[in-house]
């Protein structure tokens, strides 16, 4: 039996620690062979601060009881908490061939097409990673690879408390505001927004199937025929 190296899994995690999922994303990432399906793990994680590779303890103001990790992700801190879904991208580039600077347009433009199908116009900044609208920042995006592989992706903030960012200078930059979606569009669930996304990340990273799996790992429980 071949494997179809257009087809990627989806990973519906719930809510989980930060910690446990960055690990579980390491372990995937060395371990994976050649033939291993790329996945997107999709998660909302409890009150966390995550400070990158290039992150500098000045941008962190004032944490409180939330806590503040160290990862090896690139970038500087952001937030992640309840309401923001956050999208781990498990995906082979070299296979794929896809550079890290084509990766990271590909993974805006979908987001940008997200939030197009509710009207929201938005945008990609070269200066900053990550998706823009009304000069506010909508989405995080930090990244890392490994053997040609990468982990780690992206924080699209969709129904949350959006506090905590004022504790910190948000990806390094000072008085960057942040914005989500509710504030257009009210009443939107991160599993609204969910197969819109997933549907526009596999159109710009070329999937032709997706396959949803359950949050044990187990076998796939969902077939889905075309990313489209």
């Amino acid at each position: 039996m071949t494997t179809n190296l257009d087809e990627i899994i989806i990973k519906q995690l719930a809510i989980r620690s930060y910690t446990d999922v960055w690990q579980d994303m390491r372990d995937f990432t060395d371990q994976r062979g050649i033939t291993t399906l790329d996945e997107i793990w999709l998660v909302e994680h409890p009150p966390v601060f995550t400070q990158g590779q290039n992150g500098k303890p000045e941008h962190i103001l004032a944490p409180g009881n939330i806590p503040v990790v160290q990862t090896d992700r690139g970038g500087q801190v952001t937030y992640h908490g309840p309401g923001q879904l956050v999208a781990y991208l498990l995906i082979n580039l070299r296979r794929r061939k896809l550079g890290i600077r084509d990766f990271v347009r590909k993974i805006e433009q979908a987001v940008i097409d997200t939030l197009a199908e509710y009207a929201i116009e938005a945008y990609a900044r070269l200066d900053a990673p990550g998706v823009y609208t009304d000069q506010a920042k909508i989405c995080s995006l930090g990244l890392r690879v490994r053997r040609g592989c990468s982990y780690h992706g992206l924080a699209f903030n969709i129904d949350m408390d959006l506090e905590p960012f004022s504790r910190i200078n948000p990806c390094g930059m000072q008085q960057l505001q942040m914005t989500q979606v509710s504030h257009f569009v009210p009443k939107l669930q991160i599993s609204d927004i969910e197969p819109k996304l997933i549907a526009h990340l596999c159109q710009q990273l070329g999937y032709t199937t997706h396959t949803f799996q359950p949050s044990n790992h187990t076998q796939p429980v969902r077939q889905e025929n075309y990313c489209e």
